[in-house]
């Protein structure tokens, strides 16, 4: 009985959170993703790049999706914008085609003229989603993606997101992960509101949390 006892008391206390992290810039999460990113390895194709030369990526994490997009565009060049912590630690991930950066402008600088701005799952989670929203349709990218992006359907919405630690950031955890939650702000503006910021874009597609949106003098360009 006593070790029937104790295998159920482990397998309680994996159960229970060992505690909370507040944010996305706390440093034990910022590391569990810089260490799960180095060691993913993706497969498949992703034909939005094919032919793509600059990309801005808002929220990228540690260059996850420039692994993918370089598998169609090796040439590609890539710019992140993140969190401070983030572009701190992903420093010695830095290529020539791979840049890590704290503000849009200064990504935008670099890359010069911009083939795709895309975003995944970021735009909920920054102070003020509009003002960062007008920012990036304001570089005029040639293409808009917007992956699994959080909208509402008349007003602003501002909720306390939990995740476990382990499930942040791409593949397994390494063993011996705390088992730790996540705790972030996540904000829902008025889809309108979100397509309406889009001046000067046709919405090409549109499939469930999914937007992609082509500036329109490129897309008749195209016809």
């Amino acid at each position: 009985m006593g070790l029937i006892r104790s295998i159920a008391d482990r397998i309680r206390s994996l159960g229970k959170p060992a505690g909370t992290l507040q944010g996305y810039e706390n440093p034990e999460l910022v590391e569990l993703i810089f260490e799960k990113t180095k060691a993913y390895s993706p497969e498949g194709s992703w034909s939005e790049m094919t032919g793509i030369s600059t990309v801005l990526d808002f929220g990228g994490g540690f260059g996850l999706h420039y692994k993918l997009a370089a598998r169609q565009s090796p040439d590609i060049s890539w710019a992140v914008v993140e969190t401070a912590a983030t572009v701190a630690r992903a420093t010695e991930l830095a290529t020539d085609r791979l840049r890590f950066f704290t503000e849009i402008e200064a990504a935008a600088d670099w890359l010069g003229p911009i083939d795709v701005m895309h975003s995944n799952g970021a735009l909920q989670y920054v102070p003020d989603p509009v003002a960062t929203l007008s920012r990036l349709c304001g570089l005029r990218a040639t293409t808009m993606l917007w992956y699994r992006l959080f909208l509402s359907q008349d007003h602003i919405l501002t909720e306390t997101q939990s995740s476990r630690l382990i499930d942040n950031g791409p593949g397994r955890a390494p063993p011996g992960t705390p088992n730790m939650v996540v705790q972030y702000a996540r904000t829902a503006i008025p889809e309108k509101v979100f397509v309406a910021a889009h001046t000067g874009y046709r919405l090409d597609t549109r499939d469930g949390d999914f937007f992609k949106f082509r500036r329109a003098d490129a897309a008749a360009a195209h016809m």
